[in-house]
């Protein structure tokens, strides 16, 4: 097994409260948390430090943009930080807040005070480009088409007297050291991407801002004037966090950190000023820096415009905690962009939880209380499997430390398949002579798998566990081999339960309203318009069959409703682009679906959450039961809406 030393501080980036807490949040918090606690299984004495980052320009104008007191906007927007974490099961030690003036102020003012002794701040005019949303100032080789890369923006050009440090005097030192692998960055492509910009020469940096530009920030020591550069201020809370200044002995106990967590974008802070900083400071510095990717959803940047984000406390109330951590820590890299789909969750959730590892749980105990009276049964190790098993253990100590948690998660889900097919291969329900060797064996192995999916599932295997009666005290190194449980022990089915998600094939659809905006005749054919239509974010084409019952002019301007992820077809040479909806009557007479809702706008039915498929068949949808019921449209029993408007024929008829 692995060997390590005995403590272990771990980081999560501090999170700015400008919004709530997203889904890119909850991802690096679970990857830290998922790693702390396998370092408390180990053995280690494990910190983890979480909180947020309140200060800077951006806090300020929020508060300000809402009418709030900024110190009253913080409050309450890292409070919607905590509730979250206490949900999600994160097990930090300690939540630092960078507008604690008892806790963190005196830090990032002594780092200050011991920067500027050592020589390396000063004060200068400065002109440049700064973009809010990084909260720090670029250079134009940094814009991509005049904006900001991460954010998308035109930065703003800012004139003022700031103090700088003088970064430049410490970048060849620190690259030598991440070359080194003293400060171990990981991905390797991550390092290369640092030393690379070190390569290409590091400038100084500044490290305060006008207070009559920004208010809402640490007092510079010894210059009212001016407030520490929010960057300045947020990195030293690895430090506050585990008391620099009020607490010597915990402060000796676990500096310097062990692993820092963080998104990629702010890998330069991370990796190039905070280790000038502390060399500055006469500090140890950091060992390792994990910078994970983003998540996109269906391939794409999320945006509210786009209608893409995952609303995370959506998911735990539909499926729980334990499953929305499970998701992102088996199908995102730690290492690697990620993608986030509901389609793709609700796949993981049936074939992962509820067909495997549920069915597997109620299986063992089910079986345990039908043949044994709900008692251990005695029965001697099966060498075969263990070996297996223990070959999985192995590999899955080697992906956690090399921190590829999306790998190791994948292997533990292997010894679930073992201990599923060892127990169809072997049907204790039919075989008396081996029944009690079969089931020990696989008792055994869904213990030993409990306490390695504990940095995944906590309250999942607690729960497995307490069906043996094992409680947290159980989930150690030492306990992943067998024999733990002793014959004659009482076990308890426990609740572990994840039902299967059976999703309504309405939410495959993608209709939207749309705009006729022109219509023309197809060549060589009787029944045909070429239409285009308006989306609102985008323009199609459409091949209708509608010529015998609509001239051009009536349909010119009419709003339809459009089916956007029906699969592109190639007709009379022109590529539609998708359908518009009409409703058949009996005696074949055809009315449009139309509606006066905004044009772009989502058409729905109440109680079914819309999950588009990337592409549908027209079998498929010809499969469902929409209908025209007196000129209004129903999906089954339930009206088509399209904010709140009723999708109606444009003429009262029924039909299909």
């Amino acid at each position: 097994m692995v060997k390590f030393t005995r403590k272990f501080y771990i980081t999560t980036p501090i999170y700015y409260v400008n919004g709530k807490p997203h889904i890119g949040h909850v991802f690096t918090t679970v990857v830290a948390d998922c790693i702390a606690r396998w370092k408390r299984i180990l053995g280690f004495n494990v910190f983890f430090l979480t909180g947020t980052d309140e200060h800077g320009i951006k806090n300020q104008k929020a508060a300000e943009n809402i009418g709030m007191k900024v110190e009253e906007f913080v409050d309450k927007m890292s409070e919607e930080f905590k509730k979250l974490w206490k949900v999600l099961n994160i097990s930090h030690n300690f939540f630092i807040r960078t507008s604690d003036k008892k806790i963190h102020y005196p830090t990032a003012q002594e780092i200050w005070k011991r920067i500027k002794e050592n020589g390396d701040i000063y004060k200068k005019k400065y002109r440049g480009y700064y973009c809010s949303g990084c909260e720090a100032f670029v250079t134009e080789k940094d814009l991509i088409d005049g904006k900001c890369p991460f954010h998308g923006k035109e930065p703003e050009v800012v004139e003022e007297e700031n103090y700088f440090f003088k970064l430049s005097k410490y970048a060849e030192k620190v690259g030598e050291l991440i070359e080194k692998d003293e400060i171990k960055i990981i991905p390797e492509a991550r390092k290369h991407e640092i030393l690379s910009f070190i390569k290409q020469g590091v400038e100084d940096v500044s490290f305060s801002r006008s207070k009559s530009r920004v208010y809402w920030g640490i007092p510079v020591p010894e210059d009212d004037s001016q407030v520490m550069y929010v960057w300045c201020d947020a990195l030293t809370n690895y430090l506050s966090g585990i008391g620099f200044t009020y607490d010597k002995e915990k402060f000796e106990k676990f500096w310097p950190a062990d692993l820092h967590i963080i998104g990629k974008e702010i890998l330069r802070f991370h990796a190039l000023i905070w280790p000038a900083m502390l060399i500055s400071a006469g500090l140890p510095l950091p060992k390792k820096i994990l910078a994970h990717g983003f998540i996109t959803s269906g391939g794409k940047k999320m945006s509210k415009t786009l209608g893409n984000v995952i609303e995370p406390v959506e998911y735990i109330k539909e499926f729980g905690a334990d499953a929305l951590r499970y998701y992102l820590l088996r199908e995102i890299s730690t290492q690697e962009d990620g993608d986030f789909t509901r389609e793709n969750f609700i796949r993981r959730y049936n074939a992962d939880l509820a067909d495997n590892l549920g069915n597997l749980v109620r299986r063992v105990f089910v079986l345990i209380q039908k043949y044994f009276d709900g008692k251990i049964p005695k029965g001697e190790k099966d060498v075969e499997l263990w070996k297996k098993i223990e070959e999985r253990v192995e590999v899955f100590e080697k992906e956690m430390e090399e921190l590829k948690l999306n790998m190791a998660c994948a292997e533990l889900w292997k010894i679930f398949d073992l201990t599923n097919e060892y127990l169809n291969k072997n049907e204790p329900w039919k075989r008396s002579e081996i029944r009690a060797k079969v089931i020990r064996n696989v008792a055994e192995g869904l213990r030993v798998s409990a306490i390695l999916l504990y940095p995944f599932m906590p309250t999942t295997a607690e729960k497995i566990l307490s069906g043996f009666y094992l409680g947290k005290e159980h989930i150690k190194i030492e306990n992943i081999e067998f024999g733990k449980l002793k014959e004659g022990e009482e076990v308890r089915i426990p609740k572990v339960f994840f039902e299967k998600v059976e999703e309504d094939e309405f939410s495959k659809l993608d209709l939207k309203i749309g705009k006729i905006v022109k219509v023309e005749d197809v060549e060589n054919a009787e029944k045909l318009y070429k239409i285009s239509v308006d989306l609102g974010k985008e323009k199609r084409t459409l091949v209708a069959g509608i010529k015998n019952f609509y001239s051009k002019e009536e349909l010119l301007g009419k709003k339809i409703v459009v089916l956007c992820n029906l699969k592109p077809k190639k007709i009379f040479g022109i590529l539609s682009q998708g359908m518009l909806l009409a409703c058949e009557t009996k005696s074949g007479e055809v009315s449009l679906l139309t509606c006066d809702a905004e044009i772009g706008r989502d058409v729905y039915v109440e109680g079914i959450e819309k999950n588009p498929s990337k592409e549908i068949s027209l079998d498929e949808f010809l499969s469902l039961e929409l209908k025209v019921k007196d000129g209004i449209a129903y999906y089954k029993d339930k009206m088509l809406l399209a904010d709140g408007q009723k999708i109606v024929a444009d003429k009262p008829v029924s039909g299909k």
